[in-house]
């Protein structure tokens, strides 16, 4: 018989009122998989009400069509600014799983990482602006301003601006930024040895490490974790 592939998936509010971030995953009649991770730009009781559905329609979407299509499919829903020129808007993180490994979609600064045993390998690079100027080697300082300037959004997205990488090892880890820019990476890696072989487990103990920041303020932060059984 074939193992199932287990899941995780857990989200925390950080200490601005409402959560922002949801996870959703879905699994089909033949076992497949399709999860997403949604951070909402902002704050506030309409980005929380429209985050959860974001997730819910990129895990359903990445799972019958793939994960670029999970991103593109819940991008349509925030796309127009609606009539009073306010609608939700979110990054993302998507994965649809298959036979012989997980694909990975992305806008924004959500993070998709896997575990193989001894490493924790990071394969999504965040399309902020900080990270699009650290090419040229500007100033720390100028960096740091520039972390939460997102390039990419749901809203924005494209067929030519969404990310999308392969990954083999058999555990996935999505991450909102309220996870791996909260927890060292060095904690991030005893938490995954910790918990590796329980993904329920390691999505909550990801999620509770979060620390807050210099001024008290803590992300929210929601992670997904995806097992894939080993094949042949």
């Amino acid at each position: 018989m074939t193992q199932a592939i287990r899941t995780g998936h857990a989200t925390r509010e950080g200490t601005a009122k409402d959560n922002a971030d949801s996870a959703t995953v879905y699994t089909m009649a033949d076992g497949s998989v399709g999860a997403a991770v949604i951070d909402g730009i902002g704050h506030g009781p309409h980005t929380s009400r429209t985050a959860p559905l974001l997730a819910e329609v990129a895990a359903r979407y990445a799972a019958h069509r793939g994960a670029v299509q999970g991103i593109l499919g819940a991008g349509l829903l925030v796309a127009d600014p609606g009539p009073d020129g306010d609608e939700a808007n979110a990054v993302g993180v998507v994965a649809r799983t298959y036979g012989d490994g997980i694909r990975v979609a992305w806008v924004g600064d959500c993070r998709a990482y896997s575990w193989n045993g001894e490493q924790l390998a990071l394969h999504t690079t965040d399309q902020t602006m900080a990270r699009w100027v650290e090419q040229f080697g500007p100033p720390v300082d100028v960096t740091q301003a520039y972390g939460a300037w997102i390039r990419v959004s749901l809203a924005t997205a494209t067929i030519a601006t969404v990310s999308e990488i392969e990954v083999t090892d058999p555990l996935v880890i999505l991450t909102s930024d309220g996870v791996h820019d909260q927890t060292p990476h060095d904690v991030l890696v005893d938490l995954v040895r910790e918990h590796a072989h329980d993904p329920q487990a390691l999505a909550d103990a990801l999620v509770a490490a979060a620390q807050p920041d210099e001024a008290g303020y803590r992300d929210d932060s929601t992670a997904i974790v995806i097992h894939r059984p080993a094949t042949g």
